[in-house]
């Protein structure tokens, strides 16, 4: 026998020991049946759900839009309700309605529609590895408005899924288009293409359309509370019109010869009839399209709420919404007719709206508008050189002349002695020459950010903010708020000023509750720090702008930055502003005109920050704060009735 510790022996072979042939099948039946479970557990879910889950007829889904959407203000008290308009539901056959909104339509929705099955692959891949989204063609928006569940889950998708298979199979593709545009939603309170038709052009749905009023129409669908140019702008309207516009060309259905020759119907859109009808008021009608364009977003729209009987808690505080009516009314009483205004108030710390006034004169929201703002920005380029060191009290150049990034500024109002003083004692002066100095110092990005931190939004209605018109570059512009932005977006972001540096987005829903008084839906707090994510950083800022801010009201320590936006070379003005807060509230008060022009009050005087819009903010705060108990001290070397700055 070789002993294997010997060196010399040879090596044995190595040979592994055979597994045993019971280990081998029990192996391969796991395998095989992980396999089977694998495959015939979803393919048994899908078939019990195609048995169970069936669609609604458009019928049905129709009549559920009789019911009646309350919105109630943050007491619970009624603010106004959506009532279904009466003969705004008008069904249209499929042979009824003109191919060119046909094509258009299918164009922008969902351009495979003949041909696919029913849903898209690429979408639902999405949602199975995201967990949420999907894109959705036309038979998935038909199925997720005749069933109401509109929520991104993967149930959700499932159920979709089965549902798209099982109608794709049941109906031809002209009665699934008959269904869905019948049900869909065009804005204004319309569903289905006729009553669209009418409302948006006045006429009725035939033959006689054009190419542009279907591309405007199919435009509408996506989120009609945005795209309608009397919820946003004409501008914003054209630019989804020339998205249409181009899928319709790139499509094949219409040749780029007759897409250039094509233009925005604009002169053919009607106002909405709304308040016209006795329905609202005109401050009613803003307030009411901005909560249903919230709601769009958040997966809420009209005819889900609708559909399930549901209220809608707002954060309206119902005295600031009436203290607000009443200031302007009384405050631009006696005034030029040409004379506008509007008024937000946001609650610093949660960004939940208390009073929102977008004007009482038309369907034009005048506090959902941009507006340059002037020196109301400033604050935002003294957040950014504060975060980066720079010292409000610290001497800097006071020139009558700054070239910046092409451009050249000249002032008449430079402060201190020697062609310098503080940035404190400039925005005391309503100085303008330190802080085009000092974003030239920070530079232009910098400048942009220190307003993004603070709360001024990327994007509105898809429109980039802080930019040139192109949507890139930032312009020296920025350095004396040349760049249009909404009230509703100055008071949000003095807002983190006053909640110590804190940011919170501003809303005005709250929560969404069911017929039975269920909570479905309830706006989460998005607070946190506003500059670097770095609370005393943010802290340190927004307490040093308060104090260089600081002025008063008649009983209690407030601040308040005033701008004027210039009217072209001249010496007048086209608006001015007021923005300011306290501790517990913060609001934005705009005072301008339809079309820009030399602003004069009914004295003669010239419009600035300080006068009407000022007086509108003390007035305002004035009343809003009775019985509401003083939360700042009186800073050192101020009183409490100090004059706006």
């Amino acid at each position: 026998m070789e002993n294997p510790d010997d060196e010399t022996a040879p090596e044995s072979e190595t040979t592994a020991t055979p597994e045993p042939k019971g280990k081998k099948r029990r192996w391969r039946r796991i395998a095989a049946w992980s396999l089977g479970l694998l495959i015939g557990i979803p393919v048994a879910a899908f078939g019990i759900a195609y048995v169970l889950l069936d669609v609604r007829s458009p019928e049905e889904v129709l009549a559920d839009l009789d019911k009646t959407v309350v919105l109630q203000n943050t007491d619970g008290s009624e603010l106004l309700k959506v009532i279904p308009p009466g003969g705004d539901r008008l069904f249209v056959p499929y042979n009824a309605i003109p191919a060119k909104l046909r094509d258009a339509i299918v164009a922008t929705e969902d351009p495979t529609f003949w041909d696919n099955e029913g849903f898209d692959l690429t979408g639902l891949g999405r949602a199975l590895v995201t967990g949420v989204g999907g894109g959705s063609g036309i038979t998935q928006q038909y199925i997720k408005k005749s069933t109401g569940n509109e929520d991104a889950t993967l149930t959700r998708k499932f159920s979709e899924l089965v549902l798209a298979t099982k109608i794709t199979q049941q109906q031809t593709k002209k009665e699934i288009f008959e269904s869905y545009v019948n049900i869909i939603s065009f804005g204004r309170g319309t569903y289905g293409p006729a009553s669209a038709m009418n409302a948006y052009f006045g006429r009725k749905l035939d033959d006689s359309i054009t190419w542009s009023e279907a591309a405007f129409l199919a435009g509408m669908i996506q989120s009609p509370s945005v795209h309608d140019p009397y919820a946003s702008t004409h501008e914003h309207a054209m630019k989804r019109w020339s998205y249409v516009v181009n899928k319709l060309v790139t499509r094949g259905y219409l040749g780029q010869a007759e897409a250039v020759a094509m233009t925005y119907p604009e002169d053919a859109i009607q106002a909405p009839s709304e308040t016209r009808a006795g329905r609202v008021t005109f401050e009613k009608y803003h307030l009411k399209q901005r909560v249903l364009a919230e709601l769009e977003q958040i997966g809420y729209p009209l005819d889900r709420l609708r559909g399930g009987a549901m209220k809608v808690e707002t954060t309206i505080d119902p005295r600031a919404q009436a203290e607000a009516e009443k200031v302007l009314k009384e405050r631009l009483q006696g005034q030029p007719e040409h004379f506008r205004a509007s008024l937000v108030a946001v609650e610093p710390g949660t960004g939940a709206i208390r009073a929102y006034n977008g004007g009482g004169w038309s369907v034009h929201d005048y506090a959902g508008t941009p507006y340059g703002t002037g020196s109301a920005f400033q604050p935002f380029t003294l957040a950014a050189g504060i975060e980066r060191g720079v010292d409000v009290d610290a001497p800097m150049k006071s020139p009558g002349q700054v070239d910046f990034l092409g451009e050249t500024f000249k002032f008449q109002d430079p402060c201190g002695e020697g062609g310098k003083c503080t940035l404190r004692e400039a925005i005391a002066r309503g100085a303008r020459g330190p802080f085009v100095e000092l974003a030239k110092k920070l530079g232009a990005e910098a400048v942009r950010d220190g307003a993004r931190a603070a709360g001024i939004p990327e994007a509105v209605d898809g429109e980039v903010t802080l930019r040139e018109k192109d949507g890139f570059l930032i312009g020296p512009g920025i350095a004396v708020g040349r760049y249009p932005l909404r009230p509703s977006d100055m008071a949000g972001a003095y807002a983190t000023f006053a909640a110590d540096g804190m940011r919170a987005t501003p809303h005005l829903v709250s929560k969404i509750r069911d017929e039975n008084g269920e909570i479905v839906w309830e706006r989460p707090s998005d607070k946190a720090p506003a500059f670097k994510d770095d609370e005393a950083l943010s802290r340190r800022i927004a307490g040093t702008i308060s104090q260089v801010l600081t002025t008063g009201l008649k009983d209690r320590p407030a601040a308040l930055k005033t701008g004027d936006l210039q009217y072209n070379e001249t010496d007048d003005n086209a608006a001015g502003w007021a923005v300011g807060y306290t501790p517990q509230l913060a609001t934005a008060v705009w005072v301008g005109s339809d079309e820009p022009r030399r602003m004069r009050d009914a004295a003669g005087e010239k419009l600035t920050g300080k006068t009407i819009p000022g007086d509108i903010w003390q007035r305002f705060m004035t009343g809003v704060h009775q019985g509401v108990p003083v939360r700042w001290p009186v800073p050192a070397g101020t009183t409490a009735t100090a004059r706006p700055r």
